[in-house]
């Protein structure tokens, strides 16, 4: 086979242009992220030719990227398993040997190690809703934490939302996956459905097409239901409000980690997700899931509202305790 010769740079483009036509936003945001650093290695390696890679090259490259960022075993098994697709890939273009992707290497995980346990408590949830309905009501950024807290969506589904999707009287969300038009979520198909609203949410959202919503349309001639001046707002916009809003200085005034509010990085904006408590998205998916069950909403609704499977619920989503567990299922005895 005769490999033609392509840079780590062009390579990396062509992959994930192919990757988007069946890829949501945020897996394709997630595997540029991950292989940055891969381009980040090639350049300290002189590596301008990605026909020269070998086993043992991508061997020394688990080694830096293990040590340039103090990975645990899951996280290194994510960014290798990540490479050995795009490595996969480069076969297929003849960018590289055949079967070289059978010697990227990873750790193997166990199901233990592979659930992570990030997550927001509804005792900081709560709160944190409560400063921003006080002092920045209907924004967008109360109305899309709101959106992450109560209907534990994950941020490319409430980002794929339009106004159309909104039904304010039947209290409801309706979520499409519209890959043509540059709105793709997880699942694809499977993620569509609809997601239930409380009064109270609906108020809020009245509120914010009502009296803050600016008036715009997208690229592609749709009205976002979360818009900013500019359009359809970014993942990047949303996952910046979560990390923002969720440091405890933000909406209590003081530091649970005894640091100088004056000094700290993590009070400026650009700052924001160095901070100890401030978590992403995913973290307030995990943590509404948890709060769901804790009060008592079934486990098949729960996965229902949240598009995850009951396998996935229970290894990856649902964070209570046995003896939690156990006291939930007590009061259904009574009954028997």
């Amino acid at each position: 086979m005769t490999l033609e010769p392509i840079d780590p740079e062009t390579a990396l483009e062509l992959y994930l242009a192919e990757r988007e036509t069946e890829c949501s936003e945020a897996t394709i945001y997630s595997h540029r992220m991950r292989l940055g650093f891969f381009l980040r290695w090639c350049g300290k390696r002189d590596i301008e030719n990605l026909n020269t890679l070998t086993g043992r090259r991508l061997h020394e490259y688990r080694l830096w990227r293990r040590n340039v960022g103090d990975l645990s075993k899951t996280s290194e098994k994510t960014q290798m398993d990540t490479l050995r697709v795009f490595i996969r890939w480069l076969e297929s273009i003849d960018g590289v040997e055949q079967d070289l992707h059978l010697k990227v290497l990873s750790p193997n995980v166990t199901p233990d190690e592979n659930t992570r346990d990030v997550m927001l408590d509804a005792e900081d949830a709560e709160p944190m809703l409560e400063y921003l309905e006080r002092y920045e009501y209907a924004s967008l950024e109360h109305v899309t934490l709101s959106l992450f807290w109560h209907t534990m969506m994950r941020v490319g589904a409430a980002r794929a939302l339009d106004l159309e999707d909104y039904d304010p009287e039947g209290q409801c969300l309706e979520v499409r996956h519209r890959p043509e038009s540059g709105t793709p979520i997880k699942n694809q198909r499977r993620g569509e459905r609809m997601v239930a609203l409380s009064g109270g949410t609906c108020i809020l959202l009245d509120d914010w097409i009502r009296d803050r919503r600016p008036d715009v349309t997208d690229d592609h001639g749709r009205r976002p239901l979360l818009a900013t001046v500019q359009g359809r707002a970014a993942i990047s916009t949303l996952r910046k409000y979560c990390y923002q809003h969720t440091r405890p200085c933000v909406y209590s005034g003081k530091c649970p980690h005894d640091r100088d509010l004056e000094a700290c990085e993590a009070t400026g904006e650009t700052g924001s997700s160095s901070c100890p408590s401030s978590v992403s998205p995913h973290a307030f998916r995990r943590g509404s899931i948890t709060h769901h069950l804790n009060s008592d909403v079934p486990e098949t609704a729960v996965g229902d509202r949240a598009n995850v499977s009951q396998e996935v619920l229970a290894q990856h989503y649902d964070q209570r305790s046995e003896r939690e567990k156990m006291e939930q299922r007590r009061q259904y005895l009574n009954n028997i």
